[in-house]
């Protein structure tokens, strides 16, 4: 069951972002659309929300949002590089002002020493700005806590970009 934190930071953004007439997009890898789920559950959310891309596969997140191949390929899904590129391309893409990019590893299988399960790479860019990146290891807890807590990361990524100036 999704956290109750999470409408009241969604109703937040979306506050924000109609103040100032800013549009949203999400690219969601390990979150598989929760952000843009989280969002879009709050009524009215079309005032500010765009799109999202759920672009779980590399394939994905070549085609759709024009990551490098160069860039999977040499760091990997999981990497502050391909968050970067996801960002951007979800700006690109869209009529977003403002976009988050969630990648990592959910579990319970998929991680290893280098990358272990819980490591989520988050990247959020507002036009005129530069590209924010964090990342988290949130510990190998159940898969759902890991989204749960992804989700929460984005959007609070997204609140801290749309009170920033470009």
């Amino acid at each position: 069951m999704p956290s109750p934190d999470l409408p009241r930071l969604a109703e937040r953004l979306l506050d924000l972002c109609r103040a100032q007439k800013l549009r949203l997009a999400t690219a969601e890898s390990c979150t598989g659309g929760l952000v843009a789920g989280a969002i879009t559950e709050i009524p009215g959310s079309s005032d500010a929300f765009d799109r999202g891309f759920v672009t779980y596969s590399n394939a994905a997140k070549v085609e759709m949002l024009g990551v490098p191949r160069e860039t999977v390929d040499l760091y990997g899904a999981v990497s502050a590089e391909t968050a970067r590129a996801m960002a951007n391309g979800a700006v690109e893409r869209s009529f977003a002002d403002i976009a988050v990019a969630v990648t990592g590893i959910a579990g319970p299988g998929g991680g290893s020493a280098e990358k272990p399960v819980g490591l989520v790479h988050f990247a959020c860019l507002r036009k005129g700005g530069g590209v924010e990146h964090v990342e988290r290891r949130f510990g190998p807890q159940a898969r759902e806590a890991i989204r749960e807590a992804s989700v929460r990361q984005a959007l609070e990524l997204l609140i801290a970009a749309a009170q920033r100036r470009p």
